[in-house]
């Protein structure tokens, strides 16, 4: 029998408040896991950038290690500690989305450190995460350097729709792997940040510059003005920070 307009409009209503109430309730019981994968995969990016954890399959050995090695904070673009978020909340460097944050003017970032410490609590590694944009869409990275703050240590890149064989080579360990040893600051101190530069196989490479990545050039200058800019945004931080080391010896 053929159902009237108003039968057919209610009966579609009530479909779609039954199937929206229900994705809502998936959502709400899934956001702990979902939380909880985000924490995982924030950690394992940082660790990574100054250990191999590749052969750890257990998210639990993961989560001890970092609780055991890391410590962090947040900081503003001045180099100040930050204690409480925007809403009031307590500012945890685990909880701040850089992609969010990347958004917002740099004077009103805020601005994660991770350290991971040596033996007697000592940072033996600083960690800054940056964010910014590739060819087709954002790229970022974890970079790690050591107690001088100044040497690489490692660097850990991530995109989303970079091209295949090409811009999305910055992810394996031959590219990432070119930044190690490399420097940011000149003989001079000032800050000239790390430069990737065009094409592969460079001879008379500086401390400052590492191969780039053959027919990814969008790519390379991407990068490059990701960690130019926000190595300038943690400036502050840094020279407040070997300041402090050196006032200490």
């Amino acid at each position: 029998m053929r159902q009237s307009n108003l039968y057919v409009i209610l009966f579609a209503i009530g479909l779609t408040v039954v199937l929206g109430g229900g994705l809502s309730l998936a959502s709400v019981g899934l956001k702990p896991l979902q939380d909880k994968q985000v924490e995982l995969d924030t950690k394992k990016k940082i660790l990574g950038a100054v250990m191999d954890i590749s052969s750890i399959e257990d998210p639990n050995e993961i989560l001890r290690i970092y609780d055991e090695k890391v410590s962090s904070m947040v900081v503003d673009i001045n180099g100040n500690l930050v204690e409480t978020d925007p809403k009031g909340n307590p500012a945890v460097a685990e909880k701040v989305n850089i992609q969010k944050n990347y958004k917002l003017d740099p004077q009103e970032r805020m601005y994660p450190v991770f350290m991971v410490l040596d033996g007697e609590g000592n940072p033996e590694s600083y960690i800054f995460p940056t964010f910014g944009a590739g060819l087709w869409d954002w790229i970022s990275s974890y970079v790690a350097f050591g107690a001088d703050l100044n040497t690489v240590k490692g660097i850990a890149f991530d995109h989303k729709s970079e091209t295949p064989g090409l811009g999305a080579r910055i992810t394996t360990e031959t590219v990432q792997g070119r930044y190690i040893g490399k420097k940011i600051f000149n003989d001079q101190g000032e800050l000239v940040s790390i430069s990737m530069v065009k094409g592969e196989g460079n001879a008379g490479l500086s401390d400052h510059q590492v191969d780039g990545m053959s027919g990814a050039t969008i790519t390379g200058k991407g990068v490059n003005a990701m960690l130019e800019k926000y190595l300038d945004w943690y400036a502050a931080f840094i020279q407040k920070t070997k300041s402090q080391n050196t006032a200490s010896l």
